[in-house]
């Protein structure tokens, strides 16, 4: 018989903030309804997900963009270091 997986144990985060910062937040949690725990988690959450995807998404220019579309569907032909780094990778990997 297995034993049940057990719950993650929760991490903790502790930061010194002013007075005024946290009578701040706490007013802001009170008008969403929910505990100033809840508001602060959530909020750091959703912030750290819009860095990541600012930092993970390529934004291009339209010419950019045509380029890039047009690298895509008109590839240039192989120039000769190109040739020889595919006869490297080729030589490396068959080892």
């Amino acid at each position: 018989m297995t034993t049940p997986p057990h719950p993650p144990t929760p991490a903790r985060l502790e930061a010194r903030i002013s007075q005024e910062t946290k009578a701040l937040v706490q007013k802001a949690a009170d008008l969403e309804g929910r505990t100033l725990t809840d508001f602060v988690v959530a909020s750091v959450q959703a912030a750290a997900y819009k860095v990541i995807e600012r930092h993970q998404t390529l934004k291009l220019s339209f010419e950019d963009s045509e380029a890039f579309v047009d690298a895509i569907l008109n590839p240039p032909k192989p120039n000769d270091a190109l040739k020889l780094a595919a006869l490297r990778y080729k030589q490396t990997m068959s080892v």
